[in-house]
């Protein structure tokens, strides 16, 4: 990431859609400092014999099993659905952006 200053502190919030308030800019800074640091510590552990996996528990399945189930009235439930979304735009759900 670059060096940490007010000019990330402002892009980052920017991306988040969070407002700063003034007076706190220094201590955010430090306070991310200190959490990307963490992540730096982390780079120094040795995971060459770990095994990877892709959540906290594998092979445990405590939800429900897969079901194919049958919509009846599906174009009434999509209406409700896209009725109910407050910006469309030809046809499709309009959302603001996220990428500039």
């Amino acid at each position: 990431m670059g060096e940490l200053n007010k000019k990330t502190l402002e892009y980052l919030a920017g991306l988040g859609k969070l407002d700063i308030k003034k007076g706190t800019e220094e201590k955010l800074l430090h306070d991310l400092g200190e959490i990307l640091s963490r992540f730096e510590e982390l780079k120094e552990v040795d995971t060459e014999n770990v095994e990877s996996m892709a959540g906290g528990v594998t092979g445990i399945n405590v939800f429900r099993d897969d079901e194919s189930v049958k919509i009846n009235n599906r174009g009434k439930t999509k209406a409700r659905i896209t009725d109910a979304f407050p910006e469309k735009q030809d046809g499709l759900l309009k959302v603001p952006a996220i990428f500039e």
